[in-house]
């Protein structure tokens, strides 16, 4: 299988939970990569999350949009970039339901702005061939839309049906992607993964929000009655998958990433529970009573599970995390946030 080396790389919403981490494991793990880091650094982006960098040298932030063509148009020919990772989004289900304006103008606009730039500079400008550039769009399972209790899981060729404003925005950039390889022959690849959980995540978040209230003594809340269920992937095992599909990923294809931990979202709150309890020495008990339900939001999913069957069988990745010690792992981190 052909091997795809990036060398100027530019990573969008890098500021943000995963994409810090991924600028993190780049820099880590091959020492060639220069990056240049978009980010708008909007509350869900942060130059904290990118503190204590290996080999800082080779990053540089650049605070913009990228719906903002001229500034992608110059970063791209300044820096001769020929790797686009694109992380940048609106992902929070809830803030699409009360504002979904903005999540068309990141999601869809920005999305195809960065594609129109890359074609216009690689295809145009360049003349590259496929081995020599890549565009790499990380998307969500959640275009998928929702699955009964006995249905099986999501794989690449499920129909997209996605149920809120932010789903519907990326089954959107999914297809610009598809299209401008389709079309163009850009050479892409896109990645659908599930719920990301981990350090320098944002507070509004599931997982951040029970450590949060475990260690404030304030409600848990739970919406409904918390048997939602969804496939929880630890961070880190996501960007191992990233960089893998970046090189080795067949062009134009898409890939699930998936952690194969299925939990419902009482379930989740309990373990955490039970983590915090070992990580602090006070008792389950005492953190399970803080649990509150809520009413339910509009349009909630039932039920997301990933098939990664294709990324294990093609590229041999699988994650290296259960969720108890990505969890533990998790806490621990926010512990030294919170005290």
């Amino acid at each position: 299988m052909h091997t795809y080396n990036p060398r100027n790389v530019l990573i969008t919403g890098g500021a943000g939970f995963i994409g810090c981490h991924f600028v993190r494991h780049l820099l880590r793990t091959d020492r060639h990569v220069r990056i240049v880091n978009l980010d708008l650094l909007t509350y869900a982006g942060s130059l904290d999350n990118l503190n204590a960098l290996p080999d800082p040298e080779r990053h540089q932030v650049v605070q913009g949009t990228i719906c903002d063509r001229p500034l992608v148009d110059r970063l791209l020919r300044e820096h001769d970039i020929d790797t686009i990772i694109h992380f940048a989004a609106e992902s929070h289900v809830d803030r699409s339901i009360t504002g979904p304006a903005a999540f068309i103008e990141t999601n869809v606009i920005g999305t195809f702005t960065l594609l129109e730039a890359a074609r216009d500079f690689w295809l145009r400008q360049q003349a590259w061939d496929t081995g020599q550039c890549r565009f790499h769009h990380v998307s969500t399972d959640e275009v998928y839309g929702t699955l009964d209790t006995d249905e099986p899981a999501f794989c690449e060729t499920t129909p997209n049906a996605p149920n809120s404003p932010y789903a519907a925005s990326k089954a959107a950039s999914d297809h610009f992607v598809r299209a401008y390889h389709s079309t163009y022959g850009l050479s892409t690849v896109t990645t659908h993964c599930s719920n990301n959980y981990g350090p320098y995540q944002h507070h509004e978040k599931l997982i951040p929000t029970v450590i949060r209230s475990c260690l404030q003594n304030q409600p848990i809340p739970v919406y409904g009655d918390g048997s939602n269920m969804r496939d929880w992937l630890y961070v880190e095992d996501h960007c191992v998958a990233i960089d893998l599909v970046l090189r080795r990923g067949r062009t134009g294809d898409t890939y699930n990433i998936g952690g194969d931990n299925c939990w419902n979202n009482l379930g989740v709150v309990h373990l955490i529970c039970e983590v915090l309890a070992e990580l602090t020495g006070h008792s389950a008990s005492g953190f399970t009573r803080l649990i509150h339900f809520v009413t339910d939001r509009p349009g909630h999913d039932w039920r997301y599970a990933v098939d990664t069957t294709k990324l294990r069988n093609e590229l041999g990745w699988s994650p290296t995390e259960t969720f108890k010690t990505g969890i533990r792992k998790t806490a621990a981190w926010y512990l030294t946030q919170y005290t």
